[in-house]
């Protein structure tokens, strides 16, 4: 569907509702897999585009979806799905009725240079990354019309490239006011995503990223996991300082706490005011549960050697967004820097391997807020 959404296109949307529709899914990780998987076990033809080494894999065994008590083998054979290294490759099975953006937030520079020269051939864009900022840097490059906020909640273990494992069903939050909008609505409803659509997409991302704070950079930084974490009186309050910095920004800009599919996010935004006898167990459970007993996506992406996290996308965007708001955020300011620290190599993995009183000192020595 080249060229955006005008009124003969939503005609012919209407047209096919009751149809398979094409679909281009960048990347085959665990979000990626999970939405683009479900909607090719629908009878919907789904291209994904992945590194070559990664396509050269999922062509000889195509995806893996374990999806509750059913599990599924989706190759080319059986299914209406293939792999592509790049959008050119991806192009030859166009026209696309949407796109499904599900890559980390550091991959986003990267794949931007690549998107701008096919801007006008590429469908409307659903962001599912985490984080604030994807979302108007795809805009920069594809236009605000081809772009449709979104989140998911439920819990998606990754078990290798194309190869998924659901642990939780909670949903997929999805921003209105798009013309597309009901349209894709119904399309990852059919595919039993469990669907939301939220009226400010602003409220949605932001209230989702507080979800991801709770516990990951701290559990990264110390190798420590999130009961570890909560059950440690000092820093239990360093993420309650952590998470009231991020919720003042949220204030200041006008954005609401909403509670996303499947999660009570406006509990969580009440649990962090509470005293510290009521929030601990409240917090470390819901925590915790949204996990799966997981180490958080912080620590696999440092403990893994990749030199990259997403860190920067999420307390890093408290940081941003908290200065230019004229909100301080020093303790948000502080997990970035010693996290990136980590992950660039600048500062040794056992410097504060399980040494907690070593990351408090830093702040009670009054972390400065500095400049990111």
């Amino acid at each position: 569907m080249p060229g955006g959404c005008g009124p003969s296109t939503i005609r012919e949307i209407r047209w096919k509702m009751f149809e398979p529709l094409n679909i281009l899914v960048f990347g085959a990780g665990a979000i990626g897999t999970y939405v683009g998987g479900s909607l090719v076990l629908r009878g919907n033809r789904v291209t994904f585009i992945e590194q070559p080494k990664a396509v050269e894999e999922l062509r000889v065994r195509g995806l893996r979806l374990d999806l509750s008590s059913n599990q599924y083998s989706v190759t080319s054979n059986q299914y209406p799905v293939c792999f592509a290294t790049s959008l050119e490759e991806a192009f030859q099975s166009a026209p696309f009725d949407f796109a499904i953006y599900a890559l980390k937030s550091f991959d986003t520079t990267v794949v931007l240079a690549t998107l701008a020269p096919h801007h006008s051939s590429l469908p409307p864009v659903i962001c599912l990354s985490n984080g604030v900022d994807n979302e108007p840097d795809l805009a920069a490059v594809l236009g605000e019309d081809k772009v449709i906020a979104g989140t998911v909640t439920s819990s998606v273990g990754r078990r290798g490239v194309g190869d998924i494992a659901l642990e939780r069903l909670r949903g997929v939050g999805l921003a209105d006011g798009h013309p597309l909008s009901l349209f894709v609505w119904k399309a990852l409803e059919a595919a039993s995503l469990n669907p939301h659509l939220f009226p400010r997409p602003a409220d949605m991302k932001w209230s989702k990223m507080l979800t991801n704070l709770p516990a990951n950079a701290t559990a990264a930084i110390l190798n420590m996991t999130a009961a570890e974490v909560f059950s440690h009186p000092g820093l239990f309050r360093l993420e309650m300082q952590m998470l009231r910095e991020a919720l003042a920004v949220m204030k200041r800009q006008g954005i609401r706490v909403v509670d996303l599919p499947g999660t009570p996010t406006r509990l969580l935004a009440l649990g962090i005011r509470l005293p510290a006898l009521l929030s601990r167990p409240l917090l470390a459970k819901a925590v915790g549960g949204g996990r799966g007993g997981k180490m958080p996506s912080f620590h696999i992406d440092l403990h893994s050697g990749r030199g990259r996290s997403e860190v920067e996308w999420l307390n890093g965007a408290v940081v941003r967004y908290g200065k230019k708001a004229g909100v301080p955020t020093p303790v948000n300011q502080l997990l970035t820097e010693t996290l990136m620290g980590l992950t660039r190599g600048e500062i040794a993995l056992a410097e504060f391997n399980r040494q907690p009183e070593k990351l408090l000192t830093l702040i009670g020595r009054g972390y400065p807020s500095g400049t990111m």
